[in-house]
């Protein structure tokens, strides 16, 4: 049970770490936020994954599980100000 939790705990900060280098700039979000978002990004990533081809397949739901973490990174970072930055 400890293992377990410790796997999800290390896909999840892999997944939410790569899901924040996906978005451009700055992310203000801490470690704690991108585990969870990590988390949620791959079992999302792997029931999309699997309802849509029937098994679990490992390099098709861990690209899901990105795309599903950086777009979670980006809802919860913000709005992005696009052009200059002024002071």
């Amino acid at each position: 049970m400890v293992f377990v939790v410790f796997a999800w705990l290390v896909i999840g900060l892999v997944v939410g770490g790569l899901g924040r280098l996906l978005i451009p700039g700055r992310n203000r979000i801490g470690l704690i936020l991108t585990i969870l978002i990590g988390v949620v990004g791959a079992v999302a990533g792997g029931s999309v994954t699997r309802a849509m081809t029937g098994a679990g397949h490992g390099v098709i739901s861990f690209v899901v599980s990105l795309v599903i973490a950086a777009v979670l990174v980006a809802l919860i970072s913000g709005p992005r100000r696009l052009g200059r930055y002024r002071r």
